[in-house]
């Protein structure tokens, strides 16, 4: 067998090599409005300063949107670590960057020893229980529920549950009332004065009024939704449905003219109206009204959370601070990151449903 010269290989034609690199920088710009939904902007100009698209002129938007972000995340973090020892609390100095790092893994390594725990528990109780069915003793199994502390991830999830769970509740109130608003000149003029009023109520106003009537009105019982979760629910429901009722109705109320009477003339049901006219016309300013309700929500949450002592992230802070120890501040810290990361990502997540579901540029 003879070895192959790679000189001697035919050389791929000019043509052939052009027309691929054209896909190469269409599917790049396919691409490019996805990865700025998701925060990854700067992978856009290193890909097509890879793929040879003017690496010159891709080198500055590098700069601008990966360099520059990553020095003044650099800049933040040596003000953060000089400037907070100078700051004494009761507490000892505020703590830097490496501290709360280190209680970061902390609470990592708590939260992996808990559920070790956890599974001891259930794998010990089930072969107890194992056990007296053998003996013929089935009546006298048990199953409980493991009652050990909440890891750091369980509060995390347990936010991220009731925060969407009543972002959901003030979605299904705001966008039909804000549709009867847009299109209803009445309904509007009846609905917006108790917009006005009750849209600069704070969360801590809602949540005695709140935690009396469900209270009042639920009984819960074994195996239904705990009365914390649901007075957390309701609250940021009561504070996060104003931005999406207003956006919604002035989404529909700026509809093309032409539209609604190209309904009239067809004679399309409301439902029609509503569902093939009105609502894709409006999708753009409805997301942004759903993306500030639930930056307002995961606010809300975070303060009803502290205030009645609902199992999540805001009582986690609360607890450290009533803690007290030389870690708590540290531990503080952690959360607030936390709680701002989850922020941002929920942010992007419907940024990136946005763009899925409306051709509008304005974002």
């Amino acid at each position: 067998m003879t070895a192959l010269d790679p000189a001697a290989l035919p050389e791929e034609p000019a043509a052939l090599r052009a027309e691929r690199l054209k896909r190469l920088h269409s599917f790049i710009s396919r691409c490019d409005p996805w990865l700025k939904a998701l925060g990854l902007a700067w992978l856009t100009p290193i890909w097509r300063a890879l793929a040879g698209d003017n690496p010159r002129g891709q080198l500055r938007e590098i700069w601008r949107l990966a360099a520059v972000p990553l020095l003044a995340v650099a800049g933040f973090l040596t003000l953060w670590a000089l400037l907070a020892p100078q700051v004494q609390t009761s507490l000892g100095a505020i703590p830097g960057p490496a501290q709360v790092w280190e209680q970061a893994r902390a609470l990592h390594a708590d939260a992996q020893a808990e559920t070790a725990k956890e599974a001891a528990f259930y794998a010990k109780q089930d072969e107890r229980n194992a056990a007296l069915v053998a003996e013929g003793k089935a009546d006298k199994v048990k199953t409980r529920a493991y009652t050990g502390k909440p890891t750091y991830y369980a509060q995390i999830m347990t936010s991220i549950r009731t925060v969407f769970t009543g972002f959901l509740l003030a979605t299904l109130v705001a966008v039909p009332l804000g549709i009867a608003m847009g299109l209803s000149p009445t309904a509007n003029a009846a609905i917006n004065p108790l917009v006005q009023v009750f849209k600069p109520v704070s969360p801590l106003a809602w949540l005695p009024i709140v935690t009396m009537v469900v209270s009042a009105t639920y009984d819960g019982g074994e195996g239904g939704v705990p009365k914390s979760f649901l007075v957390s629910a309701v609250t940021v429901t009561l504070c996060s449905l104003w931005p999406t009722l207003i956006n919604t109705s002035l989404g529909v109320a700026s509809i093309d003219r032409d539209l609604v009477n190209v309904g009239k003339v067809l004679k399309l049901s409301a439902w029609t109206k509503i569902t093939r006219l009105v609502l894709p016309s409006a999708l753009p300013l409805i997301f942004t009204g759903l993306r500030l309700s639930l930056g307002v929500g995961w606010m809300v949450l975070i303060a009803a959370e502290m205030l009645a002592q609902n199992p999540g992230l805001g009582k986690f802070v609360w607890d450290e601070f009533q803690n007290g120890s030389s870690d708590s501040l540290a531990r503080i810290m952690v959360a607030v990151l936390t709680i701002g990361i989850i922020g941002f990502l929920l942010d992007r997540v419907m940024f990136a449903l946005q763009t899925l579901f409306t051709f509008s540029a304005q974002r």
